[in-house]
């Protein structure tokens, strides 16, 4: 297939560009924007290369709440182009380019006592306006209500009851996956003919290209570009110096469903003290749950893989358990993570208060760096950067081209596969390689990651391809099963 990633594709690809082949775009960084932007930039025609120190979704993508939001919160803020970016942009992934990895996610705010929640169905009621603005039809997202307290124990049993009142019920977007949603992005990418290089450090960084070190064997070599597109994120700073963000951590949680049992919805819980700060129990389709998110700032120096402090697990467990019945403790807690946003700076300013949006950045050796914005509106930051090239007339394209997997057709495959796989659910049944791994993940999904996704290691196929590495636990039962490449 043109969109399979693998390790032979990559040795055959990183031989072309160390051979002196000089591509329109370089691209720096294997995130959800250095996909979007190789995405991009290939689908108008320019030859591409993105090289990624560690693996696709390595860093900040693969540590998001799972979430297509449609920009709520920034209308708190006062950021309403923000907010209908933020809306357009969800429902472009829902309808268009990839509905097979998002779905409709149901809200629940709970009411207690004498909480009304009057301003927060109305911050609901625009929210929904900014919804129908952006053509996202309510089949897809249906408007929110308010419901009764039946109603609202019925949905989330491990509510808390007493003093409970009723609800305020609204639909948002949810990724099955953020990581295989870059893994999607890099592929289509591919079909386009970007050369999509993991394990390629870049050691320094110009305005026409790079020295680039191949970490599997150490050896470096230059990759020559008309331009060249930092989209490191949060680590953009770190090659080219010009560039000063305040980075902050986003930590969550990740919890039993059963510890929590509030079944398919999820639960957005407001900050005590705060007007506008929530924190969110996200289901997951794993029998898990997500508990997110923070909002603090980290000093330099950016570590590869952050952790969450003891300060953030019992903030979140203690805001979630403000509304649960059962009250949650350090004990329920099976693993955590922690993105960092690659936030501008901004003097005098708290990073909850720093906008989220993003800018397209040139320094004087002509680097251009995206950076800012939110994984929702990635593909408006792939845009401008590749438009700040100035090496292409034809507008982005990027709306209307579906992602590998997409469809809103029938497939003949299991629900579970079709839920990660999209269309190409019956590829992976045709390998017929049903046994299981670890859990539910089969042979053939194994398999899959290794020749068609770019994993080129277990580490790759269970933090990136899986969930699976979410859970300390389970990623070591689990790695000690999983099939050698080479044995695939």
């Amino acid at each position: 297939m043109k969109t399979s990633l693998n390790a032979s594709r990559r040795s055959r690809e990183l031989a072309e560009v160390a051979d002196g082949l000089v591509v329109d775009v370089l691209v720096v960084g294997g995130g959800v924007t250095g996909a979007g932007a190789a995405l991009d930039a290939a689908s108008r025609g320019l030859s591409v290369c993105l090289v990624e120190a560690h693996d696709l979704a390595f860093g900040t993508s693969r540590w998001s709440s799972k979430l297509v939001h449609g920009g709520l919160r920034y209308l708190a803020h006062g950021e309403v182009g923000l907010a209908y970016e933020s809306a357009v942009e969800r429902g472009i992934l829902m309808t268009r380019t990839a509905p097979h990895l998002v779905r409709a996610l149901p809200q629940l705010v709970a009411l207690h006592g004498k909480q009304r929640g009057s301003l927060v169905m109305a911050g609901l009621r625009a929210g929904d306006l900014l919804r129908r603005a952006a053509g996202t039809p309510s089949r897809v997202l249906p408007p929110p209500r308010r419901i009764s307290a039946a109603e609202t124990l019925a949905l989330a049993p491990g509510l808390r009851s007493d003093g409970l009142t009723g609800g305020l019920l609204s639909f948002d977007g949810q990724l099955i996956d953020d990581a295989r949603l870059v893994v999607a992005l890099a592929r289509t990418a591919a079909g386009f003919g970007a050369r999509i290089l993991t394990r390629a450090r870049v050691v320094a960084l110009a305005g026409d290209g790079a020295q680039v070190q191949d970490t599997l064997t150490g050896n470096e070599f230059s990759v020559k570009a008309r331009r060249v597109v930092n989209a490191t994120g949060v680590w953009a700073g770190q090659l080219v110096p010009s560039v000063r963000l305040r980075p902050s951590r986003g930590s969550h949680l990740v919890l039993r469903a059963d510890s929590v049992r509030i079944g398919s919805t999820s639960l957005t819980v407001p900050i005590p003290g705060s007007t506008n700060r929530f924190v969110l129990v996200l289901p997951q389709a794993d029998d898990r749950v997500y508990v997110g998110l923070t909002d603090e700032p980290v000093d330099e120096p950016v570590p590869d893989v952050p952790t969450v402090p003891q300060s953030d697990v019992d903030f979140l467990l203690d805001v979630a358990s403000s509304v649960l019945q059962r009250p949650l403790t350090s004990a329920d807690v099976i693993g955590s993570y922690a993105g960092l946003r690659p936030l501008i700076e901004q003097a005098g300013s708290r990073s909850a208060d720093l906008s989220r949006r993003h800018a397209v950045l040139t320094s004087p050796e002509g680097v251009i760096t995206v950076v800012g914005g939110k994984l929702t509106t990635y593909r408006r930051m792939a845009a401008d950067a590749v438009d700040a090239t100035g090496l292409t007339t034809i507008p982005c394209r990027t709306k209307d081209i579906p992602l590998v997997g997409a469809t809103r057709s029938p497939v003949d495959a299991p629900a579970r596969l079709i839920a990660k796989y999209g269309s190409e659910a019956p590829a992976l049944v045709a390998l017929d390689r049903p046994a299981p791994v670890f859990g539910d993940l089969t042979e053939a999904e194994v398999a899959w990651a290794y020749d068609h996704e770019g994993a080129l290691d277990a580490d790759d196929v269970l933090d990136r391809r899986t969930r699976i590495g979410l859970v300390p636990a389970d990623r070591a039962q689990a790695l000690p099963l999983l099939p050698h490449p080479l044995s695939t």
